[in-house]
């Protein structure tokens, strides 16, 4: 199981709107957390498809459709969240630009939600949640970086090191985990909207090529070597050689010590 933590693909310039979406998310939690969450809130400024989909056209039905991209079910799913937009939202700011980056971002949960919208046009239950915007950024981040490595907590049963991994790997596993756990969404009431995160990593992977700058290329090139694992003394990280020779390795000379 892998567990990011940051990526090695430092940006140039500083990722303003990012750290703006993070604060607005947080802001807007806090008020959450302090009226205890009430469910009003979501009714109000969540998505629900069938207000969107089966009433008049109005400012009501549509602004949930942006205002649900700033409302979060609990901690962890705003920790989740965050820490994905953290890791990988500067690198893809940086890659389109302020204004840009931040009509992608919309569009992109725009389009999540909509996805998610048209399995059940006549669900009145809310969705909320930044989720489909970041899956966008996620997506246009695997377009744009596929090969550079990302600072994971590998765990192995109780064992965990931390490792670079390459994005493909990491993004890769994260869709196909969504693809996978649609199916079973379909006759929930509530959860996990996998549909919009499908929709918006397939909208970030789309769109990437019209948003970015004229000078940056899909696909850039790695800045340091993958699947290598990290040490900590007197607080500095070293890389050691190949991960998985020395977890083979270790595994081997357990067997031996166990056969004798």
């Amino acid at each position: 199981m892998f567990f990011p933590i940051s990526d090695e693909n430092p940006s140039q310039n500083k990722p303003l709107i990012t750290y703006i979406l993070i604060g607005f998310c947080i802001f807007f939690f806090i008020l959450q957390y302090l009226s205890q969450m009430n469910i009003e809130i979501f009714l109000e400024f969540g998505f629900v498809p069938n207000n969107f989909f089966n009433t008049s056209p109005s400012l009501e039905s549509y602004f949930p459709i942006i205002s649900s991209m700033f409302l979060h079910g609990g901690l962890a799913h705003i920790a989740g969240n965050m820490l994905y937009l953290w890791i990988f939202g500067d690198n893809v700011e940086d890659a389109m630009g302020r204004t840009r980056f931040i009509i992608f971002y919309f569009l992109c949960g725009i389009i999540a939600a909509l996805a998610q919208g048209l399995v059940d046009p006549t669900s009145n239950i809310p969705m909320v949640g930044a989720s489909g915007a970041i899956a966008g950024v996620l997506g246009a981040y695997l377009m744009l970086y596929p090969r550079a490595n990302v600072k994971c907590l590998l765990f192995i049963i109780i064992i965990f090191q931390m490792i670079r991994v390459p994005a493909f790997v990491v993004l890769g596993f994260w869709i196909f985990g969504q693809f996978f756990s649609a199916p079973f969404s379909l006759d929930a009431e509530g959860g996990t909207a996998y549909f919009a995160h499908i929709g918006g990593f397939l909208a970030g992977m789309i769109l990437v090529p019209f948003f970015k700058r004229n000078e940056v290329n899909l696909f850039n090139s790695k800045v340091s070597s993958a699947w290598t694992v990290f040490e900590t003394k007197d607080n500095i990280y070293k890389s050691k050689n190949n991960f998985l020779d020395e977890f083979i390795r270790n595994s081997e000379d357990e067997i031996r010590k166990r056969k004798q």
